[in-house]
């Protein structure tokens, strides 16, 4: 499952990485780490947020890192 998981960083992808492929990279991590698929209804919800944390955790660690060559990302601040 985890061998489909693709870097998500510069040179890897030639722009940064959305938010489906963040997503998707972390879906396959709480599947490989869960031992499940699809979990049960009874782990939906908790299956789903370990989902959106990871989810949020990439997003961060590609927001900060500093790739030779290539500046570090500015967050993006909320529109007022």
């Amino acid at each position: 499952m985890c061998r489909s998981i693709k870097t998500l960083r510069p040179p890897a992808l030639p722009e940064e990485a959305t938010e489906e492929e963040i997503r998707a990279a972390a879906l396959q991590y709480v599947r490989k780490v869960s031992g499940f698929r699809a979990p049960a209804a009874q782990n939906r919800e908790v299956f789903d947020r370990a989902v959106q944390a990871v989810a949020e955790a990439t997003a961060e660690l590609l927001d900060g890192l500093e790739v030779r060559g290539t500046p570090a990302r500015q967050p993006q601040q909320a529109a007022s």
